[in-house]
């Protein structure tokens, strides 16, 4: 099979994937997944076991074209339409809904499920070319200003418009109120633990600020062949599935500099609606010389503090030497803590921040387990320079 070319449209379609609750089978729809990046698109992928407030709120956030389900264990009847139901009720109802289970959703069913609201259904059998060209066909519209859009989807609206270049207000919905939010940037090489580390850092916010708003915005590679991207970031971070948090995923787009280059007006448009106390932006994975949030750039910088992530095999003293951002980071974090390297690792970049001479910190995390001390004592530090409410 000859590989895809990459499409000629500057706004790929976005397209969010997921497997209904009860339903541990992904196997499928991670081929298709990987297909659709392959021609393309923009994957935001859910995982499996999602239920339908998961669904619902990441499609209004994240503004996708579509919405794909795989379900494979019975039960799509009445998930299906309870999705198609929450996407109309909270004024997302233009939002398709498109789905597939093998020999488990017959043809009498999917004639109950079109009834009900579903777009269609693609059966065992079908060849992967013919769905990949009916997406594109059918669901590739160019989304556009829309002033009746409320809340996050409204701001949603407004970051997808950044995207294509429209401008970075989008409607006048989100700039009635302006705020500060405290910006953080996240950066570290891949596999350091970013993702894992920004969803504690997300439950900890929840908990000690009970009435405040956090966003995340998580910067994924684009495809350098096809435009494409597989956008996962919201499949491992469990924290952020709650209402107070706005979570968006940006794809680069060819930018090499670690971020999208809607990134600065995404940052904008949530700092405008003054809806976010704590506003977290996540890098791609970043090697030796890159500057994401412009930390020495003779500009204004991104964000106003950065915390860098490393993990113990960073591989040695000298490669600590050739990382730029630990001059200018605001938090220095060393996760995965539990390894066997992490006590020569934490003597070796301690001795690299001490010759920086700028009184930096370096923080002991083990993000993977849940309540872990280190990260309560990064928050807190976090917070204190934010001026971010504590609570008890």
């Amino acid at each position: 099979m000859a590989a895809a070319k990459k499409p000629l449209s500057s706004a790929p379609l976005r397209i969010l994937t997921a497997v209904p609750i009860c339903d541990g089978h992904d196997s499928a729809v991670s081929t298709i997944n990987l297909e659709l990046a392959r021609h393309g698109l923009e994957v935001i992928y859910l995982g499996y076991h999602c239920p339908v407030s998961t669904i619902v709120r990441a499609a209004i956030q994240e503004d996708v074209h579509v919405v794909g389900l795989s379900s494979y264990n019975g039960g799509h009847i009445v998930f299906f339409k309870e999705v198609v139901d929450r996407l109309r009720a909270l004024g997302a109802g233009d939002i398709p809904v498109f789905g597939g289970g093998g020999g488990t959703i017959t043809k009498a069913d999917e004639r109950v499920m079109q009834r009900q609201g579903t777009d269609r259904i693609f059966h065992a059998g079908t060849p992967l070319n013919d769905i990949m060209a009916l997406i594109q066909r059918e669901y590739g519209r160019v989304l556009k200003p829309n002033a009746k859009l409320r809340g996050d989807r409204a701001l949603a609206r407004a970051i997808t418009l950044a995207e294509q270049g429209s401008g970075h207000r989008g409607s006048r919905a989100t700039a009635k109120r302006r705020g500060s939010g405290f910006v953080v940037g996240v950066a570290g090489p891949g596999g350091a633990g970013k993702s894992t580390l920004i969803d504690e850092l997300t439950s900890r916010f929840l908990r000690k600020s009970p009435a405040g708003r956090i966003a995340i915005l998580a910067n994924d590679p684009s495809h350098p062949d096809t435009g494409g991207a597989i956008l996962g970031d919201r499949v491992s971070m469990i924290y952020a599935q709650d209402d107070r948090v706005f979570f968006r995923s940006l794809a680069t787009r060819g930018g090499l500099t670690g971020i999208s280059a809607a990134t600065p007006a995404a940052i904008e448009i949530l700092k405008h609606s003054g809806e976010f106390d704590l506003i977290l932006v996540e890098s791609v994975g970043i090697g030796q010389e890159s500057d994401p949030f412009g930390l020495f750039s003779k500009k204004r910088r991104l964000v106003d503090a950065m915390l860098f992530v490393l993990a113990p095999h960073y591989g040695g003293r000298l490669q600590l030497q050739k990382i730029g951002l630990l001059n200018g980071a605001d938090l220095v974090v060393l996760n995965k803590c539990d390894h066997t390297m992490a006590h020569t690792a934490r003597a070796e970049i301690t001795a690299r921040l001490e010759a920086n001479g700028k009184g930096q910190r370096l923080f002991g995390t083990v993000a993977a387990k849940h309540h872990d001390p280190g990260v309560n004592t990064l928050y807190d530090a976090l917070a204190q320079l934010g001026s971010l409410e504590v609570s008890p």
